[in-house]
């Protein structure tokens, strides 16, 4: 079994990017291991097949200028960093980052308190109104057994008036 390294030296070999110091001792290596044959073998026939299928990209300036360009980049984006991480103190920006936040959740529960104020309570009756002049009601409230009846009556079909309801309670 071959290790990684002989795997990338015969790599090497094979783009021709070796020594000819190192190249012989590769020839000496295939000549007498059949593994390394065999990879060798493996990896010519990987080259053939590929050798079509690579695009050639064409830049526009040379491969210095294109290099030296993302190197510039990345050298003005480490001294910006720095210059962000160095930067002092501000009691100005440190009060915006903290304060806003908080006033905006004490104007929320401001305004939650404003609602829950102006909601009426589950022990308030609303108020209705009848759009009907033909609709009467009668209300009645038990405060001993917290409940208010209302009785919706139709004036027109009924002999009972307002004035005889009220009556019938003075009454009672």
């Amino acid at each position: 079994m071959i290790n990684h390294d002989s795997q990338l030296k015969l790599q090497a070999y094979l783009d021709g990017e070796l020594s000819a110091k190192e190249t012989a001792e590769v020839q000496n290596w295939i000549a007498t291991d059949q593994d390394a044959q065999l990879l060798l073998a493996e990896l010519q026939n990987t080259n053939a097949a590929l050798v079509g299928f690579e695009a050639e990209i064409k830049l526009p300036e040379t491969r210095e200028f294109f290099w030296s360009k993302i190197q510039r980049e990345i050298e003005s984006q480490e001294k910006a960093s720095a210059r962000v991480s160095a930067r002092p103190f501000s009691l100005g920006a440190w009060l915006q980052r903290h304060l806003v936040p908080v006033s905006g959740t004490a104007m929320a529960i401001l305004v939650l308190l404003l609602v829950v104020q102006v909601a009426p309570s589950k022990n308030q009756v609303g108020e209705m109104e009848l759009s009907s002049g033909d609709v009467g009601a009668v209300t009645f409230r038990n405060e001993s057994e917290k409940m208010t009846l209302v009785w919706f009556y139709d004036k027109a079909d009924s002999g009972f008036t307002e004035s005889d309801s009220l009556a019938s309670l003075d009454q009672e």
